[in-house]
């Protein structure tokens, strides 16, 4: 009777917009029970969870306090911040916990980010940022700053013990203050972003620079898409350790799990969730010299991983209506270059893609952080002398050896790593799915 009640137990996602939303894969494989997405107008949410038969939902916004009126109890953790993200139904109606919490101990853990005793910064003052300043308190941060838009009289109902303040200065507890202030708070050790800044699709958006904070000892941001959001990319180029959002992602539903389950999922099985789904998001994007196999081998790899291709260089003369060679004989190697970013601007963007490039897109630094932002970038060598000339604009002018020693230390550079490609393209997709653990 308890296996077949078990086995009936249904489970999803309640929020406004949810289209894009992970929760599903991430629930598949923590529990296996059935887990749906419900998009639900404003207005309806409460007679949406009257009539529902859902034995456990997961809240995302805008809806995190908007469900606390339906709850009939509140874990301490949920009370504290004042939002529900995971609702649990019980004999008296739908209690109420905050995983959230869980979640974002778990990411800065797994960073090695230790916010106790330090100075942070948390920029934005919505839901997630309650969450976040409750965390840094409970780990014992030294003081808690949060940038908002908002001027500092309007109160947006602060957690108890914070205080909000107009200018700078270093009130105990949580302080808060606005964006034209920002210069006054770089001696912030730890910096964090609650806001959809950068998220995609406003990929390449950011509030700061990390790199404008010398004492800035560690940058989290919970967006989780991109893998790497703008924010995340100039932190990794001052060198301060960083984390994006998917670990904080998977942890809090393996905890809103265990509240569902009434049993522990160890560790590992969180590890192994996070780590499936980084390789399902992430795209791999083939860089190479002109006639290195990119386009060959990124075929191969596509249909042995089921994937999306993309080739750069195709893409490019789909919108401008003119082959590259017609391209570099109107506009020079410079013009064709600019195109070529605006290509890889928008195909970067995408997730769980093969991407081939052109031979040259490694001549633009402003390259890197486009295919960086969601990709694993894999260098297709081969050797120079086997490399084809016909049909190529710039091997036709210029001696391909010499072309190969300029750029070889920009493909190293740009590479995550690199696989030969002088047996097949099936070969060198077989290596690279080896080697990223593809299957």
């Amino acid at each position: 009777m308890g296996q077949t009640a078990e086995k009936n137990k249904k489970y999803g996602l309640l929020g406004e917009r949810l289209g894009h939303s992970y929760s599903p894969r991430i629930h598949a494989r923590l529990h296996g029970f059935p887990y749906a997405c419900y998009e639900i107008a404003p207005g309806e949410v409460a007679a949406f969870l009257r009539e529902t038969d859902l034995d456990g939902i997961n809240v995302t916004i805008p809806y995190k306090q908007t469900v606390l009126s339906s709850c009939t109890w509140l874990s301490e953790t949920a009370q504290r911040i004042g939002c529900v993200n995971t609702l649990v139904r019980c004999p008296d109606g739908w209690h109420g916990y905050n995983t959230d919490h869980y979640g974002f101990c778990a990411m800065l853990r797994h960073a090695g980010i230790d916010p106790a005793g330090r100075r942070t910064l948390v920029l934005g003052d919505g839901g997630a940022s309650r969450t976040v300043r409750t965390v840094l308190r409970d780990l014992g941060a030294a003081e808690i700053t949060v940038m908002t838009r908002h001027p500092a009289e309007q109160d947006r109902g602060q957690d108890s013990g914070e205080t909000r303040r107009q200018t700078t200065g270093h009130a105990a507890g949580v302080s808060f203050d606005t964006y034209d202030h920002l210069q006054a708070h770089r001696n912030a050790e730890i910096i964090i972003n609650t806001t959809p800044v950068g998220m995609y699709p406003g990929n390449g958006e950011a509030l700061l620079d990390p790199a404008d904070f010398p004492d800035c000892r560690g940058v989290g941001d919970l967006i989780y898409n991109p893998a790497r959001s703008e924010l995340l990319l100039r932190a990794e180029r001052a060198g301060i350790p960083f984390t994006g959002g998917l670990h904080m992602l998977v942890s809090q539903a393996a905890r809103s799990s265990e509240l569902w389950l009434g049993r522990k999922i160890p560790e590992q099985e969180i590890t192994s969730v996070r780590e499936m789904l980084e390789r399902e998001m992430q795209n791999i994007i083939l860089i190479g010299m002109p006639g290195a196999g990119k386009t060959a081998v990124g075929k191969a790899l596509a249909e042995k991983t089921g994937r999306p291709f993309l080739d750069a260089d195709e893409e490019l003369e789909k919108r401008t209506g003119r082959t590259i060679s017609e391209i570099f004989d109107a506009e020079g190697e410079e013009g064709f270059r600019r195109y070529e970013t605006g290509v890889l601007s928008e195909l970067g963007r995408n997730s769980g893609c093969v991407i081939a490039t052109g031979g040259g897109c490694v001549t633009r630094k402003e390259n890197y952080p486009l295919l960086h932002q969601n990709g694993c970038i894999v260098w297709i060598r081969r050797d120079p002398a086997a490399l084809p000339s016909d049909g190529r604009p710039l091997s036709r002018i210029r001696d391909l050896k010499e072309m190969y020693k300029e750029r070889r230390p920009l493909y190293e550079k740009f590479a995550d790593l690199s696989v030969p490609n002088d047996d097949s393209p099936a070969a060198a997709a077989n290596r690279i799915v080896t080697i990223m653990k593809l299957q």
